[in-house]
């Protein structure tokens, strides 16, 4: 791909991560990027795997647009470490808990599909990666140390095994500074990774003298050939240098190790990549995730709720800044990423974060006709979470879809059903309108079928849903209690007040869309039955 140098004035924040790449690549003169991101297989990939990779590949999708010059994807796999606790979610504990200390590569696999735990993760992780289409090279931590390719590297550590140690030890307590060292050697006997001071480091002989706390036995271990493994810090510095790593982004938790093995790594003598931090996620009360909390979304009950490219989008925004992640959040990023999708459509602009999602190219199918939030209020109306009776109520009044013809509707049709189901329904609350609300709403019928003539006139779409807003407008400006005063003269606003009574009273919730759109796809003459029903009920239960 040829370069394209004016990408650089894009305001976008992964043209501003691949500028400080290209500048790092001219200084240089390497004529290949690697990107880097990391994994840790003592527990199966996640919401924050996804946003790690999608974020680092936009960032090398703009890196190529702005420089042409080729890159490399690396996800690696820290499967050398040695497994610290047994997980929650996976079979065969108790035999799990006999092979603590090891690394994942050397205990059997619980699951018992795979050689060792290591292997099963790194499995997971590259199909998790394989569904969602990213490009990348797989690297195993075990793989990388057994074949010899970070020899040289861990020798040159050994060699300056002071100068790094240096580098951590005013950060360690004082029990922590008098053991440490940047290698981990696994023990001969035991299989286990042994962090323990060193007696003797014999930098000619490539090789660490240490003794085992328990027995008191003294071994000398080679730092090369997979016979150890450096600690968390020196490893990440030494993997840069080794493999020549130009970026790589981490979280806000990673702070501090970003800025220790970019000191190491230059006291090995190379220059660390250009790192990018992002911030990490919270939930709905703005504490911070966790998984023992489980107060977080998996990225499994994301897509149970909305398709991937918005869980793209909602990862795409302001990654620098601390955002909450709860069901919420999801009707939102799936209607935003629908809407500059219509714009890509119109416009390739770079700084559209759709244009990062779909690499500048907008896919086959159209943008649906609907909205996310109006299906869900269509579910609400017909009380149904099942796919089939959506669809009906859909081509009730737009015979000309199909699923067929709108795979992404389709799609939409079963997320808003299962977020209906497991979101809506369960906390719906109708209220009675007060009068002035019911004398409102009746008022909101008799426009609608007054005007019906002039809405069936114009074509589906936005202009239709405009005049019905109005209509919505207009009922509403007619009473005080939902007035806002007049701007410049003209007619009085309509208050928040008016469209809150709508969907408490109508829908049992507190917002939602446009009342006009889903007037649009309801048809008048059913959202007018609808209201009347609702009025009638409650001068039934009066």
């Amino acid at each position: 791909m040829s370069a394209d140098p004016s990408l650089r004035s894009v305001r976008a924040w992964p043209f501003e991560e691949a500028a400080k790449l290209a500048d790092r690549m001219a200084a240089s003169g390497k004529k290949e990027a690697l990107f880097e991101t990391g994994y840790g297989p003592s527990g199966l990939p996640h919401i924050g795997t996804f946003g790690e990779v999608a974020r680092t590949s936009w960032v090398r999708e703009a890196f190529t647009r702005l420089t042409g010059i080729p890159s490399r994807l690396l996800a690696f796999s820290d499967d050398m470490d040695g497994l610290r606790k047994v997980p929650d979610n996976v079979p065969n504990k108790e035999m799990l808990a006999t092979h603590l200390g090891k690394p994942l590569t050397r205990i059997p696999d619980p699951f018992g599909t795979h050689p060792s735990f290591g292997q099963h993760n790194n499995a997971r992780l590259r199909a998790f990666l394989d569904e969602f289409g990213f490009d990348y090279d797989f690297a195993s931590s075990t793989d990388y140390y057994a074949s010899g390719r970070f020899d040289a590297a861990l020798l040159r550590m050994l060699a300056l095994h002071e100068e790094v140690r240096q580098v951590i030890l005013p950060t360690l307590g004082p029990d922590r500074r008098a053991t440490y060292s940047p290698f981990l050697p696994i023990h001969p006997k035991t299989g286990v990774v042994m962090q323990v001071p060193m007696e003797e480091t014999r930098p000619e002989a490539g090789t660490i003298v240490w003794r085992d706390p328990d027995t008191g036995e003294v071994f000398e271990t080679a730092v090369t050939g997979g016979a150890c493994k450096a600690q968390w810090k020196a490893d990440w510095a030494m993997r840069w240098h080794a493999l020549g790593v130009d970026y790589e982004m981490s979280g806000k938790d990673l702070i501090d190790s970003v800025k220790l093995s970019s000191k190491i790594c230059k006291v090995l003598g190379s220059e660390p990549p250009v790192s990018f931090t992002y911030e990490l996620f919270n939930d709905a009360a703005g504490q911070k995730i966790s998984k023992s909390k489980g107060n977080g979304l998996t990225i499994e009950q994301w897509l149970e709720y909305g398709p991937p490219e918005s869980l793209a989008w909602f990862m795409f925004a302001s990654p620098g800044s601390a955002k909450r992640l709860h069901k919420e959040v999801i009707p939102r990023a799936v209607d935003d990423w629908i809407a500059n999708l219509a714009k890509l459509r119109e416009n390739p602009d770079p700084s559209n974060a759709a244009w990062h999602i779909h690499r500048g190219h907008p896919p086959n199918f159209s943008p649906p006709p609907v909205s996310y939030a109006t299906l869900l209020n269509l579910a609400g109306i017909a009380n149904t979470d099942d796919p089939d009776r959506l669809w009906a109520y859909l081509k009730k009044y737009h015979p000309e879809l199909s699923r067929e013809a709108e795979p992404l509707l389709d799609r939409l049709v079963r997320n808003a059903c299962a977020y209906w189901r497991d979101f809506i329904a369960p906390e719906r609350k109708f209220r009675d309108a007060t009068p002035e609300e019911a004398a409102a709403m009746r008022r909101l019928v008799e426009i609608l079928r007054e005007r019906a003539p002039e809405f069936d006139a114009l074509p589906p779409g936005p202009q239709r849903e405009a005049a019905l807003q109005e209509a919505v407008y207009d009922a509403g400006r007619e009473f005080p209690a939902f007035q806002t005063p007049a701007k410049d003269g003209g007619r009085p606003g309509v208050g928040r007040a008016w469209f809150s009574a709508l969907y408490e009273v109508l829908l049992g919730k507190s917002e939602g869309p446009r009342f006009g759109g889903t007037i649009a796809v309801m048809g008048v003459v059913e959202a007018c039955a609808h209201i009347e029903h609702a009025l009638a009920r409650e001068s039934a239960t009066a």
